[in-house]
């Protein structure tokens, strides 16, 4: 899979993308990741990217020339598809696992990271597919929320993580926190592992995890079960008898 991001700080994306999981995958050529650095794309001597809003206002404000030479630059030189192009922003859809499954089927990503009070609004109208945003809550630019949205989707590339089953096992891929994990020594501080996973029996340990996994996401994210758990049919969280989430107490 191949990532282009369009940043005014492209090495704060190289950053955390130089290791772990994501460095192994660029050296074994599952993922391309290229860093377009937007200042490039813009004219003049200064080769400025901003200016001020028509109609006023604080801040500044992301031109639209260099942004779009700069995706058009890109598709001309990598051409690749399907591809999809997003603009990082608070105005997008909200990042979730779900949103990252679907984006892992696409073969590239187009990645605009915003700076400042954003992006002339002709880059919503006409340039990118749709609009991203990893929170409610404000950074100083899209470059943390594209090193995030890389490795979300990047990790779902077959291949990319050596136990596939420990992608599919994660939190939230089956619509719940993950259960508890405990490893090596069985007892710390008096503090014991319980007593199933170490009873050798799958079947018994599977069903506890995924009472267990029912359990904290009822306790902690409860929002997550006003559909009900998928694959789950009839399981729900109400007020029952565990509090919020009724999952009980093990």
């Amino acid at each position: 899979m191949q990532f282009d991001v369009i940043a005014l700080f492209p090495e704060m994306v190289e950053a955390s993308a130089r290791e772990g999981v994501i460095a192994r995958a660029r050296e074994s050529g599952l993922v391309t990741l290229r860093l377009h650095e937007l200042r490039r794309y813009a004219e003049g001597p200064h080769r400025r990217v901003d200016d001020y809003p028509f109609g006023g206002g604080a801040g500044m404000v992301l031109k639209p020339e260099p942004i779009f030479a700069a995706v058009e630059d890109v598709k001309v030189r990598y051409p690749c598809e399907p591809s999809r192009t997003i603009l990082l922003g608070p105005q997008g859809t909200v990042l979730s696992h779900r949103e990252a499954v679907r984006l892992s089927r696409y073969r590239r990503l187009i990645l605009i990271c915003g700076r400042y009070e954003g992006v002339d609004e002709r880059v919503r109208e006409r340039l990118v597919d749709e609009e991203l945003s990893i929170g409610d809550y404000v950074l100083s630019g899209g470059e943390p929320a594209a090193a995030v949205v890389v490795d979300a989707v990047a990790r779902l590339v077959p291949g990319v993580v050596g136990n596939a089953e420990s992608v599919l096992a994660d939190s939230f891929a089956l619509g719940t926190l993950g259960a508890p994990q405990y490893t090596r020594p069985a007892e710390f501080r008096e503090m014991k592992v319980p007593e199933v996973l170490t009873s050798g029996h799958h079947a018994e340990i599977e069903e506890w995890r995924r009472r267990m996994a029912l359990r904290n996401t009822g306790r902690r994210r409860p929002d997550l079960m006003e559909a009900g758990v998928p694959g789950v049919p009839g399981e729900g969280f109400g007020t029952g008898p565990g509090g919020a989430g009724g999952a009980g107490e093990e």
